[in-house]
């Protein structure tokens, strides 16, 4: 018989691996696989129903990118761009194409600095090759990766040098706002939005339209956690705790709840608008490889009753968010 010592150590040790993991990662693995579920809603027939029936891999590999970046030392900077570095307006001014930036910048300083925005549109040419192809387990692969690093895009702090606040004094806001606070007020959220996935004729104009939007959240968010400061100690507003022999300072719940509180709706907004451009590739990528036909197994009356609950804004409360479910297992 397992001794409870046993069972409660590794447990332990299991819990605290899960924390790590997921503090660095974008979004957090609950909102990817939230938005990736998200998105397949927003379909039209027939791609709707060709990836509904493997939603649950599309969601599960949601987090996969970011699992790699522990193996892959080249993954990292996929996930991220920092914009100060590329210029005072580079926001506005980046070139759209990736060989434009590689003549302007040059490629080391590229993967230094970050190229997330180039990698989107490069996971996005690989999903309509895989959909020229016909073949299921790419096409499957790349939708799940693109999802990530499109999300990942929508992300404030995966756009600045000051990634984790850590320029400012502002040490642990990165985890604080893209997985903390979610996990805290997931069930709050309004998760449907009327959106219906539309083919975008120049990817990359949209793909910099919404980062330009998540750059210009960045002084109101640090602006925030300041303010909300002068309301706790520094006892009262973080918390320390050793993980593998390391003391890492975090926010409290109770900063948490109260910073989330002065956000409103924001982190909310950055979800949605996640989920409605990955709705978008993914109908692009189709669009453009000719809108292949698949033939996929009957769907059964499952997706309506779905639908019909994400209309409502009840997939949390009919346990049908997968992302809660794997949330509960792990």
């Amino acid at each position: 018989m397992r001794s409870i010592k046993t069972f409660t150590k590794k447990t332990v040790y299991i819990f605290l691996f899960s924390l790590l993991l997921i503090g660095s990662s974008s979004w957090g693995f609950l909102m990817h696989r939230t938005i990736n579920q998200i998105a397949i809603y927003n379909l039209p027939d027939p791609l709707q129903s060709f990836f509904y029936q493997d939603m649950q891999y599309l969601v599960e590999n949601a987090p996969r990118p970011d699992t790699r970046r522990n193996t892959d030392k080249t993954e990292d900077k996929k996930h991220i761009i920092d914009i100060e570095e590329y210029g005072p307006n580079a926001i506005n001014e980046m070139p759209l194409d990736w060989a434009t930036a590689v003549k302007k910048y040059s490629l080391d300083t590229l993967e230094k600095h970050g190229y997330g925005p180039y990698n989107v549109i490069m996971q996005l040419d690989k999903l309509t090759n895989a959909f020229k192809s016909k073949n299921k387990d790419s096409i499957l692969f790349y939708a799940a990766d693109l999802g990530h690093y499109v999300s990942d895009m929508h992300v404030p702090l995966h756009l600045t040098n000051n990634y984790d606040g850590q320029l400012t004094g502002q040490k642990g806001m990165h985890s604080l706002w893209e997985t903390f606070i979610p996990s805290l007020k997931l069930d709050q959220y309004q998760l449907y939005n009327p959106h219906k996935a539309k083919y975008i004729s120049h990817p990359e104009q949209a793909l910099w339209a919404d980062m330009r939007s998540a750059y210009a959240l960045l002084p109101e968010m640090f602006a925030k956690e300041i303010e909300v400061s002068k309301s706790f100690t520094p006892e009262q507003k973080y918390k320390t705790q050793m993980y593998f022999g390391k003391s890492t300072k975090m926010y409290t719940k109770e900063f948490a709840e109260v910073y989330a509180e002065t956000l409103g709706a924001t982190i909310n907004k950055q979800l949605i608008a996640s989920a409605n451009m990955l709705s978008d590739f993914w109908y692009t990528a189709w669009v453009n490889a000719g809108k292949p036909n698949f033939t996929t197994r009957a769907i059964s009356s499952n997706l309506e009753l779905e639908l019909n609950s994400y209309r409502k804004n009840q997939l949390i409360q009919d346990t049908l968010l997968i992302s809660k479910k794997q949330k509960a297992k792990e």
